[in-house]
């Protein structure tokens, strides 16, 4: 996979060919058992539709509805019929048509958000309608795996009536479910992850967090519906959730490891016995596959108003078999709608046009991308993901909560995080949005949009993870500025030495304005009370830099601050000597 990556092939075609490679066909280091490989890896693509769905509110989804509905349906139904009608005029049955028709539309969601992802394209417009497609897609899983054993059934009557109960039955079956898992997602998961938060144990969020969707795509898998799909909507649920980017930190591991699993349990999984067999049929259906796709994704990204080097790349990502064709196709040979050969070789095609996918994205990037560069649309910052805020504020404090105010008063977002439940619980009665974590790890800043951020400010309690936090976020995301909260001179050093590009002592701002107020009130003016005060902060701060460079150094340390302390005095008499000239002057000048 680094060898792909490295020679511009993408991380998902690498894991294809290292399928291939060890599939049995080649090395034959996995044999027989790669489909039951390929049943686990396919956790991956739930996993990753879990964070799709944490980085979708409710709202945002519909405010995507014309898209998702109006783009993305009439591309399956389009793309099905298209599809269907070719397959019925080379001889199948209409049912099997049908199917093939249906499960053709589909696109690959791993590999396309994959790749939208690794090329930053997410926020093109060409990548929002490819989401929002994709999204239609997954959604039109549920109806397909519905309706194919209608399509099994014959003609008799009583059959259908049966059928027809059954299927009522099924569709109750699968709304109650539905329906109550909104309800657990909004009433029972908030107060389960706040006692776990309060325990302060990281493994037992994990293992929650994994439960959590290994629970929801069991459920579903139970009623007949795709696993997939269901671990998706429990993502949309718990987008609103202040768990949300811990949740995800959490699951994102899992989901890269198991996803680059299932890219290669596909590669391993081709039958190239088949593809020897009958090398031209399959790569004249392979053709066909894309030739139908590409047009439709064309005229659709025309009539929805896509520009023509957006309506391109909209048309390369999509043109490609999706991996929920490994089930349905499965399902429809259970169901006697396909024979297991037609069922296997439609497996077969999906798969290769997987594989080549990465190339008709390097293939665009080379030769079609350069030639529209000055057309391309630019991200517009709408409703394809929920768009991370500059600003993001670690540590919901008394310090950190002043800070946020002052930024979200003067317009500016900001991403709030804190690992203290009992915290969050307190903000969330006062409409703050604040999200649980431990902001010192890498994946969860990640999830929470720092590698997007302008600046992140710590002002967590903890000294050790604050300094831990700046030296993290400076290895990882070298773009992002960062200020910190410092409690002392001893810990402001500390953070000096992380590299924060500011340091700010907790209590030094209070105390330089109760100081100022302390002159008043001893009988100095305000303007000479606010001058002394800025003559003490300007030479406390420059002598905060130059004790830095002695700071461990106990000896120089101490005459260090003998020095600032007399020069500090000598500064303020100079002060008070030049304001005594000054008087002595205006009243020794002649009046006019």
């Amino acid at each position: 996979m680094p060898l792909a990556k490295r020679l511009g092939l993408g991380s998902a075609l690498g894991y294809l060919l290292a399928g291939v490679a060890i599939g049995p066909f080649v090395l034959g280091l996995v044999g027989e058992e790669g489909e039951d490989v390929l049943h686990f890896a396919e956790f991956g693509v739930v996993m990753m539709l879990f964070i799709v769905g944490l980085e979708l509110k409710p709202a945002l989804l519909w405010r995507m509805r014309v898209s998702i509905l109006g783009l993305g349906g009439a591309q399956v139904l389009l793309t099905a019929s298209a599809i269907g009608l070719l397959a019925w005029y080379f001889g199948l049955t209409w049912q099997a048509a049908l199917a093939i028709g249906l499960t053709l539309s589909l696109s690959s969601t791993a590999m396309v958000l994959q790749t939208l992802d690794e090329k930053g394209w997410m926020k093109t417009q060409a990548g929002k309608a490819g989401f929002s497609v994709l999204l239609a897609q997954d959604i039109a899983v549920i109806p397909m795996l519905a309706l194919l054993p209608f399509l099994a059934m014959s003609g008799d009557a009583s059959v259908a009536a049966d059928g027809s109960g059954a299927g009522w039955g099924e569709a109750l079956l699968t709304v109650g479910v539905i329906a109550g898992m909104i309800l657990a997602g909004h009433f029972l998961t908030k107060p389960l992850f706040r006692w776990i938060a309060g325990s302060h144990s990281s493994e037992v969020f994990v293992a929650t967090a994994l439960a959590l969707v290994i629970g929801a795509s069991l459920l579903m898998s139970l009623i007949g519906l795709s696993p997939a799909l269901g671990t998706f909507l429990a993502g949309v649920v718990l987008a609103d959730s202040e768990y949300r980017h811990e949740l995800e930190a959490n699951i994102e591991p899992f989901k890269g490891l198991l996803l680059g699993l299932f890219f290669i349990s596909v590669g391993a999984s081709i039958d190239f016995s088949l593809v020897m067999q009958s090398p031209l049929l399959i790569a004249a259906l392979v053709s066909l596959l894309i030739a139908v796709k590409f047009p439709v994704l064309l005229l659709l990204g025309r009539i929805f108003g896509l520009k023509l080097a957006d309506n391109l790349m909209f048309a390369f990502i999509l043109a490609q078999g999706g991996e929920f064709a490994f089930l349905l196709f499965s399902f429809a040979t259970q169901t006697l709608v396909l024979t297991a050969d037609l069922a296997n070789l439609m497996i077969v095609v999906v798969a290769l046009s997987m594989i080549i996918t990465p190339l008709m994205i390097i293939f665009y990037e080379r030769y079609v991308q350069p030639r529209y560069v000055d057309c391309v649309a630019p991200p517009d910052g709408s409703e394809v993901q929920d768009l991370k805020s500059p600003v993001i504020v670690a540590g919901f404090g008394r310090f950190g909560q002043v800070v946020s105010r002052l930024l979200k008063a003067d317009g500016y977002p900001t991403t709030l995080l804190d690992h203290d439940a009992s915290q969050i619980e307190l903000s969330g009665r006062f409409g703050n949005k604040v999200f649980y974590g431990d902001a010192s790890r890498v994946d969860l800043l990640r999830a929470a949009g720092a590698d997007k951020a302008r600046l992140l400010i710590v002002a967590i309690d903890d000294r050790e993870k604050s300094v831990e936090l700046v030296e993290t976020a400076r290895i990882n995301f070298p773009n992002l500025k960062v200020l910190a909260r410092a409690y002392d001179r001893p810990h402001a050093y500390q953070l000096m030495a992380a590299k924060a590009d500011g340091v700010t002592r907790e209590t030094y701002g209070s105390a330089l304005l109760m100081g100022e107020q302390a002159l008043e009130l001893l009988g100095n003016d305000a303007a000479r009370a606010h001058r002394v005060m800025d003559l003490f902060r300007e030479h406390d701060e420059a002598g905060l830099q130059k004790m830095f460079q002695v700071w461990g150094d106990d000896h120089a340390y101490g005459l260090l601050v003998s020095e600032q302390l007399a020069e500090l005095e000598k500064v303020l008499q100079d002060d008070i000597d030049d304001a005594v000239e000054a008087v002595e002057d205006s009243v020794s000048s002649p009046t006019s």
